[in-house]
């Protein structure tokens, strides 16, 4: 009767375990390192997260291009579009009050949980409710993500499950091109 017992307190423990998936934060100084599929190109990229002042800004860096590329508060909350810059325009890059960068606006997640479905760059994404099979693991641990799929093409994203930062962990299948796919997070 101990054996079962234990069996089954294992298993409880090692389910929980198992189910357990990482949210990662996002903090002043936070590195976010990618792997970039550009236009047939892979190139590693970092960025370093600035939060101050109700804005967010990511210091890039590239293959020798550094710049910094800030949201306004109100792209943060409500932003509408995606900004697919690279860094390489100028060393500091304000973005459009619309425009978010690596991450959809705070108002777009909210759409997501409350109808399963967002706008972004006037395009309907909608959640898969299907088993995530290729989800974003770092370290071994699993990403909590939310994953959709565009509805005039196949682009597919993984948007981290973090209402006040909702980081895009991975795209796949972007006509422009570019796809990336989140690798290490140090907090």
């Amino acid at each position: 009767m101990k054996n079962i017992i234990l069996v089954i307190l294992f298993c409880t423990v090692y389910k929980t375990g198992i189910a357990q998936n990482y949210i990662p934060t996002l903090k002043n100084n936070t590195e976010l390192h990618y792997v970039c599929k550009l236009h047939g190109q892979t190139r590693t990229l970092q960025l370093t997260a600035e939060t101050a002042d109700n804005a967010l800004a990511f210091k890039l860096e590239t293959r020798g291009v550094k710049s910094k590329i800030v949201m306004l508060p109100e792209a943060v909350k409500n932003g509408n579009t995606l900004s697919f810059n690279q860094g390489e325009y100028a060393p500091v890059l304000n973005l459009k009050p619309t425009e978010t960068f690596f991450m959809i606006s705070q108002s777009a997640y909210q759409d997501l949980v409350k109808n399963n479905s967002f706008v972004y760059n006037n395009t309907t994404y909608v959640l898969d409710k299907n088993e995530d099979k290729n989800g974003v693991s770092i370290d071994g641990r699993w990403i909590d993500a939310l994953h959709v799929t565009a509805q005039i093409d196949e682009t597919e994203m993984w948007i981290v499950k973090n209402p006040e930062y909702p980081l895009i962990c991975k795209v796949t299948k972007n006509p422009l091109g570019i796809n990336f796919t989140l690798v290490k997070v140090t907090e």
